[in-house]
């Protein structure tokens, strides 16, 4: 483990910071969910990657042939909870499944076509993670006999979803966005069906990115505070009611910029999205609207606003666009907290950015070199890797719990074009990347400290997740020696704490989703085919 140069004496305050605010860091509850955790893509509407159950922290090893996953993919985002207690919803790029998870179950009750979406047999499931991908050349040829000759046309579908307090699941396939329940809510035998669709080209006016024919493309997912649905695009977002039956756009008002992630909400309905360049090197742009309740405003006057950051250059692998990788994330929620929005902005080797998401403070000061006042810190991130790497960059949201901010390196310098093909290969066919760090706002400084880096850690591509209950932040990675695993790491000091391995076996992948625990501390790990209820004793 690497420490950054801060002295000893820092470190105690940081831990001491930390443990102050645990009991304020989360977000209001969102009643229109179906629930605090795990009711919409990324935890909660604030986009955290945190939750609080206490996960057991050890060393073992997982067969995961002796365990049943609820088939679906070849991306399975993340797992959902309904609002009947002990069932999930598991949405994934071709279905939408309901699960029974009481007492230690994990059984597909029903399921359904995700609708717009082609499903994938169970045998093609099987096929892509018994491969043994050798190079990219056999690893494209076979994922494409599987899933056609664009395998990663399969996204955006299923990536971003919600379930609302009625137990209904939001979902898209191309422009769709399907609302869909149980027959009988009161007899989950009875199975899915869907209950309203709205085609969001209805309302989104078209857009290319590199010239190409103009298309609706959706990137994101969220819900309001009033119950309304967010959709984000690659050239706005979208506010529709729940019924499915009305929608509002609003467009970022530059046709160089683009949304690559998703979007957070606050619970005053302030909506955080951040856009890149089309072009290299151009700044990207980080945007508050506020849906008023009939209409989405980008007017000061509401409180809206926007602000540039720093962009890059497109990258080679695992992340797509110019500016930055991740969902916007929100910190900062108890009375004497400040109020930030925080990025990593598209710079090769990228910063850790925050943004004030209400008023500028009265002492708060212009960062030097920031594109904008509304700043409040920008602090290169070095992960413990090396300053002769030309990349250094995340696709992953930023993880946050309470005062502490986690970010990966998620990139390598070689890749397929192809997403899927790509993140198939990174760890058994091209060396993954690595790299963590852990930085701590300073409130009475208004300034980020780096808590931690460890640059032997990998995360390939699976959003990581902390547990305040542990006191742990964990990953999925792959390495030769032992192939792919979960790595729990000390929230506070960032050493190794658990290791759950799988082994060299593909299932052990993770693929874009997100890392997820029951509240009895079981893993609920969303592979490339399905989520495994893992046992953790």
């Amino acid at each position: 483990m690497e420490l950054s140069s801060k002295s000893a004496l820092l470190l105690v305050f940081i831990a001491a910071l930390s443990q102050t605010v645990k009991a304020e860091e989360r977000p209001e509850r969102n009643p229109f969910l179906s629930a605090d955790i795990y009711g919409v893509t990324h935890i909660n509407p604030a986009k955290q990657n945190s939750i609080p159950y206490k996960i057991p922290l050890k060393t073992q090893h997982i067969d995961l042939d002796s365990l049943v996953p609820v088939w679906g993919g070849p991306v399975n985002n993340a797992t959902y909870a309904s609002t009947t207690p002990g069932y999930f919803w598991s949405v994934s790029t071709d279905r939408i499944a309901l699960i029974d998870a009481r007492a230690k179950r994990w059984i597909r009750v029903a399921d359904i076509d995700l609708p717009g979406a082609k499903r994938r047999s169970l045998g093609t499931l099987k096929k892509i993670v018994e491969h043994e991908y050798r190079n990219m050349k056999d690893a494209e040829t076979h994922i494409k006999s599987l899933l056609g000759d664009q395998p990663g046309s399969i996204m955006p579908a299923g990536i971003y979803a919600l379930v609302s307090d009625q137990d209904i699941v939001y979902a898209n396939a191309g422009t769709v966005v399907s609302a869909i329940g149980r027959v009988d809510p009161q007899d989950v035998s009875k199975g899915l069906e869907i209950k309203a669709q709205f085609d969001t080209a209805k309302i989104i006016p078209p857009t290319s990115v590199f010239g190409e024919k103009a298309r609706v493309g959706l990137v994101g997912m969220n819900m309001t505070y009033d119950g309304h649905v967010v959709i984000g695009a690659l050239n706005g977002i979208a506010v529709i009611d729940a019924a499915l039956k009305k929608g509002h756009f609003q467009s970022f008002n530059d046709d160089n910029q683009m949304a690559t992630n998703s979007l957070a909400v606050d619970s005053k309905n302030g909506i955080y999205v951040a856009t890149g360049s089309k072009k290299p090197r151009l700044p990207g742009v980080m945007h508050k609207f506020v849906w008023t309740g009939d209409k989405i405003s980008d007017d000061p006057s509401d409180g809206a606003w926007k602000a540039q950051y720093d962009g890059g250059d497109w990258p080679p692998a695992i992340k797509a666009g110019t500016g930055t990788g991740s969902t916007p994330t929100l910190m900062g929620f108890g009375t004497d907290e400040d109020r930030l929005v925080l990025i990593t902005d598209g710079t090769n080797r990228m910063k850790l950015v925050a943004f004030w998401r209400d008023e500028i403070p009265a002492d708060a000061q212009e960062i030097a070199g920031a594109l904008s006042p509304r700043i409040a810190d920008q602090k290169a991130v070095t992960a413990g890797i090396s300053e002769q790497s030309d990349w250094l960059q995340s696709e992953q949201t930023i993880i946050v719990s309470g005062q502490g901010a986690f970010v990966v390196n998620n990139l390598i310098e070689e890749g397929h074009p192809d997403r899927i093909i790509d993140v198939m290969t990174v760890g058994p066919v091209h060396r993954p990347p690595s790299g963590v760090e852990k930085m701590v706002w300073n409130q009475e400084e208004n300034r980020f400290y780096s808590a931690w880096t460890r640059g032997d850690v990998v995360s390939v591509s699976m959003v990581p997740l902390a547990s305040s209950g542990s006191g742990a932040v964990f990953v999925n990675g792959y390495s030769d020696k032992d192939g792919w695993e979960v790595t729990g790491l000390d929230w506070e000091t960032g050493a190794t704490v658990s290791r759950t391995i799988f082994g060299h076996d593909n299932k052990g992948n993770g693929t874009y989703a997100i890392l997820q625990f029951l509240e009895d501390g079981d893993m609920l790990f969303n592979s490339v085919i399905g989520p495994y209820r893992i046992p953790l004793e």
